[in-house]
Protein backbone atom coordinates (compact mmCIF):
# COMPACT_ATOMS: atom_id res chain seq x y z
CA UNK A 1 0.00 0.00 0.00
CA UNK A 2 2.79 2.42 0.89
CA UNK A 3 4.57 1.58 -2.38
CA UNK A 4 1.43 2.40 -4.43
CA UNK A 5 0.97 5.68 -2.55
CA UNK A 6 4.64 6.59 -3.11
CA UNK A 7 4.44 5.72 -6.84
CA UNK A 8 1.21 7.71 -7.15
CA UNK A 9 2.77 10.79 -5.55
CA UNK A 10 5.93 10.40 -7.65
CA UNK A 11 3.97 9.95 -10.90
CA UNK A 12 1.71 12.89 -10.04
CA UNK A 13 4.77 15.08 -9.40
CA UNK A 14 6.31 14.06 -12.72
CA UNK A 15 3.09 14.84 -14.60
CA UNK A 16 2.80 18.19 -12.85
CA UNK A 17 6.42 19.03 -13.71
CA UNK A 18 5.97 18.01 -17.35
CA UNK A 19 2.71 19.90 -17.78
CA UNK A 20 4.20 22.97 -16.08
CA UNK A 21 7.24 22.88 -18.33
CA UNK A 22 5.05 22.72 -21.42
CA UNK A 23 3.23 25.89 -20.36
CA UNK A 24 6.34 27.90 -19.57
CA UNK A 25 6.93 30.76 -22.05
CA UNK A 26 9.77 30.01 -24.43
CA UNK A 27 11.42 32.52 -26.76
CA UNK A 28 10.84 31.76 -30.43
CA UNK A 29 13.83 30.80 -32.52
CA UNK A 30 15.42 33.72 -34.38
CA UNK A 31 14.38 34.14 -38.00
CA UNK A 32 17.37 34.38 -40.33
CA UNK A 33 16.94 37.41 -42.58
CA UNK A 34 20.25 37.77 -44.43
CA UNK A 35 23.93 36.84 -44.39
CA UNK A 36 26.93 37.80 -46.44
CA UNK A 37 30.71 38.06 -46.26
CA UNK A 38 32.52 41.17 -47.44
CA UNK A 39 35.95 42.65 -46.69
CA UNK A 40 36.96 39.96 -44.19
CA UNK A 41 33.71 40.12 -42.16
CA UNK A 42 30.86 37.60 -42.08
CA UNK A 43 27.56 39.34 -41.28
CA UNK A 44 24.45 37.44 -40.14
CA UNK A 45 21.20 39.32 -39.58
CA UNK A 46 18.18 37.83 -37.83
CA UNK A 47 14.92 38.80 -36.18
CA UNK A 48 14.30 37.76 -32.57
CA UNK A 49 10.84 37.76 -30.98
CA UNK A 50 10.11 36.98 -27.36
CA UNK A 51 6.87 35.79 -25.71
CA UNK A 52 6.30 39.32 -24.36
CA UNK A 53 5.80 40.50 -27.93
CA UNK A 54 9.09 42.39 -28.21
CA UNK A 55 11.06 42.11 -31.45
CA UNK A 56 14.77 42.72 -31.98
CA UNK A 57 16.81 43.05 -35.12
CA UNK A 58 20.13 41.30 -34.45
CA UNK A 59 23.31 41.57 -36.49
CA UNK A 60 26.40 39.50 -35.75
CA UNK A 61 29.64 40.76 -37.30
CA UNK A 62 32.39 38.13 -37.31
CA UNK A 63 35.75 39.36 -38.61
CA UNK A 64 38.48 37.02 -39.85
CA UNK A 65 41.06 35.92 -37.28
CA UNK A 66 43.22 38.76 -35.98
CA UNK A 67 40.89 41.56 -37.14
CA UNK A 68 38.86 43.90 -34.95
CA UNK A 69 35.81 46.09 -35.56
CA UNK A 70 35.24 49.67 -34.41
CA UNK A 71 32.69 50.88 -31.85
CA UNK A 72 29.15 51.70 -32.94
CA UNK A 73 29.64 55.08 -31.27
CA UNK A 74 32.47 56.54 -33.35
CA UNK A 75 31.51 59.07 -36.07
CA UNK A 76 30.34 57.72 -39.44
CA UNK A 77 33.51 59.11 -41.08
CA UNK A 78 35.75 57.71 -38.33
CA UNK A 79 38.02 59.66 -36.04
CA UNK A 80 40.31 61.92 -38.07
CA UNK A 81 39.33 59.74 -41.02
CA UNK A 82 40.40 56.51 -39.28
CA UNK A 83 37.99 53.59 -38.76
CA UNK A 84 34.25 53.36 -39.34
CA UNK A 85 31.53 52.51 -36.83
CA UNK A 86 29.91 49.08 -36.75
CA UNK A 87 26.23 49.80 -37.44
CA UNK A 88 22.97 48.01 -38.16
CA UNK A 89 20.38 50.59 -39.25
CA UNK A 90 16.83 50.66 -40.54
CA UNK A 91 15.98 52.32 -43.84
CA UNK A 92 14.46 55.76 -43.22
CA UNK A 93 11.27 54.86 -45.09
CA UNK A 94 11.27 51.19 -44.11
CA UNK A 95 8.56 48.92 -42.73
CA UNK A 96 10.22 48.43 -39.31
CA UNK A 97 10.51 51.24 -36.78
CA UNK A 98 13.19 51.49 -34.08
CA UNK A 99 11.71 51.57 -30.56
CA UNK A 100 14.93 51.77 -28.58
CA UNK A 101 18.68 52.17 -28.75
CA UNK A 102 21.19 49.98 -30.58
CA UNK A 103 23.10 47.83 -28.06
CA UNK A 104 26.33 45.86 -28.36
CA UNK A 105 27.36 42.44 -27.04
CA UNK A 106 30.85 43.57 -26.02
CA UNK A 107 32.22 46.86 -24.76
CA UNK A 108 34.64 48.82 -26.92
CA UNK A 109 38.10 49.60 -25.59
CA UNK A 110 40.36 52.61 -25.87
CA UNK A 111 43.24 51.73 -28.20
CA UNK A 112 46.87 51.89 -27.12
CA UNK A 113 47.59 54.34 -29.95
CA UNK A 114 46.40 57.77 -31.04
CA UNK A 115 43.71 58.89 -31.47
CA UNK A 116 42.48 57.42 -28.18
CA UNK A 117 38.83 58.21 -29.00
CA UNK A 118 38.98 55.67 -31.87
CA UNK A 119 37.24 53.01 -29.76
CA UNK A 120 37.69 49.41 -30.89
CA UNK A 121 35.98 46.14 -30.02
CA UNK A 122 38.20 43.27 -28.89
CA UNK A 123 39.19 40.86 -31.66
CA UNK A 124 36.25 38.57 -32.40
CA UNK A 125 32.54 38.67 -33.12
CA UNK A 126 30.25 41.53 -32.09
CA UNK A 127 26.46 41.35 -32.03
CA UNK A 128 24.36 44.49 -32.29
CA UNK A 129 20.67 44.42 -31.29
CA UNK A 130 17.99 46.97 -32.09
CA UNK A 131 14.48 46.82 -30.59
CA UNK A 132 11.99 47.23 -33.44
CA UNK A 133 8.29 47.50 -34.10
CA UNK A 134 7.20 45.28 -36.94
CA UNK A 135 4.60 46.38 -39.47
CA UNK A 136 1.00 45.39 -38.66
CA UNK A 137 -0.62 42.34 -40.21
CA UNK A 138 -0.03 38.64 -40.72
CA UNK A 139 1.72 38.92 -44.09
CA UNK A 140 5.40 39.15 -44.90
CA UNK A 141 6.84 42.28 -46.53
CA UNK A 142 10.11 43.38 -48.10
CA UNK A 143 12.29 45.86 -46.26
CA UNK A 144 15.81 47.28 -46.35
CA UNK A 145 18.55 47.62 -43.76
CA UNK A 146 21.89 49.44 -43.88
CA UNK A 147 25.12 47.95 -42.59
CA UNK A 148 28.39 49.78 -41.90
CA UNK A 149 31.71 48.44 -40.58
CA UNK A 150 35.46 48.36 -41.06
CA UNK A 151 38.07 45.91 -39.84
CA UNK A 152 41.75 46.26 -39.13
CA UNK A 153 44.48 44.00 -37.84
CA UNK A 154 47.79 45.00 -36.28
CA UNK A 155 49.24 45.28 -39.81
CA UNK A 156 46.49 46.39 -42.18
CA UNK A 157 42.97 47.71 -42.62
CA UNK A 158 40.40 46.54 -45.13
CA UNK A 159 38.25 49.02 -47.09
CA UNK A 160 35.17 50.12 -45.13
CA UNK A 161 31.66 48.94 -45.94
CA UNK A 162 29.48 52.03 -45.49
CA UNK A 163 25.69 52.04 -45.71
CA UNK A 164 25.50 48.72 -47.57
CA UNK A 165 21.83 48.09 -48.44
CA UNK A 166 20.63 44.65 -47.35
CA UNK A 167 17.27 43.40 -48.64
CA UNK A 168 15.22 41.42 -46.09
CA UNK A 169 11.80 39.77 -46.00
CA UNK A 170 10.12 40.34 -42.61
CA UNK A 171 6.91 39.15 -40.98
CA UNK A 172 4.12 41.40 -39.82
CA UNK A 173 3.65 41.63 -36.06
CA UNK A 174 0.55 39.43 -36.09
CA UNK A 175 2.39 36.68 -38.00
CA UNK A 176 4.83 36.25 -35.10
CA UNK A 177 2.20 36.34 -32.37
CA UNK A 178 0.48 33.34 -33.94
CA UNK A 179 3.66 31.20 -34.05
Amino acid sequence: MKLRLYLGVLLGGVLLAVSGAACAPVANKPISLASFTENYVEVSISLEHNPGGESYLSGTFTPSDGYHLYSKDIPIDGVNGLGRPTLLELATDGQMKAVGALTESVRPEEPDFEPRELLVYPVGAVTLRLPVELPPGKGWVNDELRVTYMVCSANQCKPPVVGKIVQVHIPGADALDSR
